[in-house]
């Protein structure tokens, strides 16, 4: 996956990792890497996260979890861009959030119905 590829593998994981899971801009990875004594331009990482990102998706994918046979529903009311919604939640045993639900009205039936269709696996914790 990685052959032929000027920096090692892990800093290129690590700038994905981070491109993508917590919203930086290439600038900013650059910088971060610098920080750690690793000279690597923007246009590289931006390379990196359209070559790996797809790819490093699919191989997560494999390794979701099976949803325990046994899970519930929580149910909170969260402010989302300036407006109150009811978030609802399917949560299995172990912890993991098997589907979620945001409505404008509270209506417990019908959050049951749309959670009759959670699919087989969950994002492992």
């Amino acid at each position: 996956m990685f052959k032929s590829r000027h920096f090692d593998r892990s800093v290129i994981l690590l700038c994905v990792r981070w491109y993508l899971a917590y919203n930086l801009s290439l600038r900013n990875l650059e910088e971060r890497m610098t920080e750690r004594g690793i000279a690597v331009d923007h246009a590289p990482i931006h390379c990196w996260t359209l070559r790996y990102a797809l790819e490093l998706l699919e191989r997560f994918d494999q390794r979701k979890r099976a949803i325990t046979g046994r899970w519930h529903i929580d149910e909170t009311y969260v402010r989302v861009r300036g407006q109150w919604r009811y978030l609802d939640r399917a949560i299995d045993s172990n912890g993991d959030t098997v589907e979620f639900w945001f409505s404008e009205r509270r209506n417990l039936t019908a959050a049951k119905r749309f959670f009759t269709h959670a699919p087989q696996t969950a994002w492992p914790s």
